[in-house]
């Protein structure tokens, strides 16, 4: 099979009577594709982004966005609130991702044993997704929020292609931490969090960081906290449907 990575030698290309099935983008920039007259029958489409675009994506032309957007609140009552604009607001919909989350936490405590460290079509397991969320906080409140000069626990697990954009991954352990360890540097992390939602008022929220990734860039304090409540539920999301792929399998 052919692959092509951080290339562009396909922009703009066109595709007559191709036959692309099977065939599979990860970290792909689709935007802008058409499709016209398309066989897409079990196609499955992962865009954490989608909402947050500004754009569409139509099919049939229909705007499926709204569309997927209202669905994904209605299985994960909560996750509406992760743009919330005041303290209060934000204080809750923390509180959400905290029960939310320990749901799951007691789901994967019962489930078989190593279930946990298991690879679902090549994506993290639950626990390297849990060592993200680490990471994402460290970045995001550690470093942005709180000015943190080094704020990465070394069990943070970075995303692929980190190195590639010069993220310094000398800071990260190359050996697998334990569950248990996973576990209460995460609970550390979380409680981070809502330490800080407990005192914060409108006027921090308003103030201007800097971008962890692109410094140049500024973020506000809440555009901050936002990235942070999109990632736990968008690894959360992945997390479920993982942790449903192994159920299903191990029923078999």
């Amino acid at each position: 099979m052919a692959t092509f990575t951080r290339s562009d030698e396909l922009q703009g290309a066109e595709f007559v009577d191709a036959d692309l099935r099977g065939a599979r983008f990860v970290r792909a920039d689709l935007s802008g594709v058409v499709m016209r007259e398309a066989t897409v029958d079990g196609a499955d489409i992962d865009a954490p982004w989608l909402s947050s675009s500004g754009s569409f994506l139509r099919v049939n032309g229909v705007d499926v966005i709204p569309l997927v957007e209202a669905e994904l609140n209605r299985r994960f009552p909560g996750r509406a609130d992760r743009r919330a604009g005041d303290p209060e607001g934000l204080r809750a919909a923390w509180a959400t991702v905290e029960r939310t989350w320990a749901v799951t936490l007691e789901r994967a405590a019962a489930m078989l044993p190593g279930s946990v460290d298991v690879s679902v079509d090549g994506e993290w397991s639950f626990a390297q997704t849990l060592r993200h969320l680490v990471l994402a906080t460290d970045a995001w409140l550690g470093r942005s929020i709180l000015a943190i000069e080094q704020p990465f626990h070394p069990i943070g697990q970075a995303g692929a292609g980190a190195a590639e954009d010069g993220f310094d991954m000398s800071v990260f352990t190359t050996v697998t931490p334990s569950y248990e360890e996973v576990l209460e540097v995460r609970a550390g992390r979380v409680a981070m969090v809502r330490d800080f939602l407990a005192t914060v008022t409108a006027e921090v929220l308003a103030e201007t960081r800097k971008n962890p990734h692109a410094p140049e860039y500024p973020e506000t304090v809440l555009s901050c906290l936002h990235v942070i409540l999109e990632e736990e539920w968008e690894h959360h999301r992945y997390a479920v449907r993982d942790l449903d792929a192994i159920d299903a399998k191990a029923d078999t």
